[in-house]
């Protein structure tokens, strides 16, 4: 396991999630340091195959030398027609580990951390047109504030980005050149006492709004119901309430919404069977061996017959 690169959260958790088959066809959406696909590995025989997403190059050393596994440099939102290039229409199981990754919070030219002064990127795939500081000079003041507003949940997101904006028009573009520049300018806005707090979502904010998360797992999410097979399974780590809730709806119902559809009866059209109640979180040992699992919700639902 890279585990240098990034510790899988949940691991077990998320490998009974999938109630892997030997000769089951599954998909790790995010393979990072490949810690969750070597334990899916580890549960397959001769004829199961592995199917994983990333499109941060950083990621492709780390690709186990397995026949049954196949590395797919891409965007999990992609993931349908992806494998439909494979060959392969419907799956017994679906992982995904949201979020980033050890290795990138790790990586101080990335931008994704508060840690360190680094580059303004935040871009998961550096083929995406912009990154953090790019997306910053394009916005005005409005789409910055709704970025900040939703994505961030900042209490006071307008100020957050009227300060970028007067940075902007007093320095210009190098105004907001790094990540330390960028604490800089939003830390005195932080409310008392609260400043890692704030500017860790401020950068959420960013990072989303610039790889489109929300969007590529609503894509994934959609996809989902015609990728998995009768009993095939969807888990989905979290680390943050916007994903969370996304996530608890479509599980509950088949649709962003969470509204459930019925049928004439009344009778509930709901593509998916619960398998988790409340979602799993990390035990008191594994939050002290890996931080980054304390903010981690699991979810687990099962594909049913309705509504296919």
């Amino acid at each position: 396991m890279a585990s240098h690169y990034h510790v899988p959260v949940l691991f077990d958790a998320a490998l009974d999630g999938l109630a892997l088959q030997p000769a089951g066809t599954y998909v790790d959406c995010t393979f990072g340091g490949g810690g969750h696909s070597r334990g899916i590995l580890e549960n397959l025989g001769a004829e199961g195959r592995l199917f994983a997403f990333d499109c941060d190059p950083d990621a492709a050393p780390n690709v186990p030398k397995d026949d049954r596994f196949t590395l797919i440099p891409e965007n999990f939102r992609f993931a349908s027609n992806f494998l439909k290039l494979q060959g392969v229409d419907a799956v017994d199981g679906i992982l995904a580990d949201l979020g980033v990754s050890s290795h990138q919070f790790d990586q101080a030219e990335r931008g994704f951390s508060t840690r360190s002064d680094g580059a303004l990127d935040m871009r998961m795939d550096p083929r995406l047109p912009e990154g953090a500081g790019a997306l910053i000079q394009r916005m005005d003041e409005q789409e910055l504030t709704r970025v900040f507003r939703i994505y961030g949940e900042l209490q006071q997101p307008h100020k957050a980005a009227r300060a970028l904006k007067n940075a902007i028009a007093d320095n210009g573009a190098e105004g907001i050149g790094s990540t330390g520049r960028l604490q800089d300018i939003l830390a005195p806005l932080a409310p008392h006492q609260k400043r890692n707090q704030f500017l860790a979502q401020a950068f959420q904010a960013l990072r989303i709004a610039v790889n489109d998360e929300l969007g590529a797992l609503s894509d994934l999410l959609k996809a989902s119901l015609k990728l998995l097979k009768p009993e095939g399974r969807l888990v989905v780590i979290s680390y943050h309430s916007l994903e969370d809730r996304m996530v608890k709806r479509f599980m509950r119902a088949g649709n962003l919404e969470g509204e459930i559809a019925k049928d004439f009866h009344g009778r509930s059209l709901a593509p998916f069977d619960k398998v988790t109640g409340k979602a799993i979180v990390a035990d008191a040992t594994e939050m002290d061996r890996n931080p980054r699992s304390r903010s981690a919700r699991l979810r687990v639902a099962a594909r049913n017959t309705l509504a296919a």
